[in-house]
């Protein structure tokens, strides 16, 4: 998969949780890459492309839902794109993804 087609992606670090279609359990994962597309989530028990899974992430105070499909599986983890999400959740995405921009505008300028 191209850069182009993943988005940008920052650097992040968050909690975060899955519950793939179909289930109710939750599976811990850990967000490492952002974009307004989807992000990388490193995570145990995920293992074919085209599953939908609803992500929850949580950072800081905040709060994060969308549904999402898997496009890629890894040894580490998953990189999802997201499908739907609400404009409360956009949103914080959006604070998100400045504040990471901004982190790394200040690393280069240093």
């Amino acid at each position: 998969m191209s850069q182009e087609q993943r988005g940008l992606r920052f650097a992040f670090e968050a909690r975060a949780e899955v519950v793939v279609e179909g289930s109710t359990d939750k599976i811990p994962a850990r967000v490492m890459e952002l974009s307004f597309r989807g992000c990388f989530l490193e995570i145990k028990g995920l293992s074919s492309e085209g599953q939908r899974v609803q992500v929850r992430i949580f950072h800081e105070d905040q709060f994060f839902e969308a549904t999402a499909k898997v496009i890629y599986v890894r040894a580490t983890g998953v990189g999802v794109v997201f499908e739907d999400m609400k404009a409360h959740c956009r949103n914080v995405l959006q604070h998100w993804i400045l504040a990471a921009l901004d982190k790394s505008v200040k690393v280069e300028q240093s």
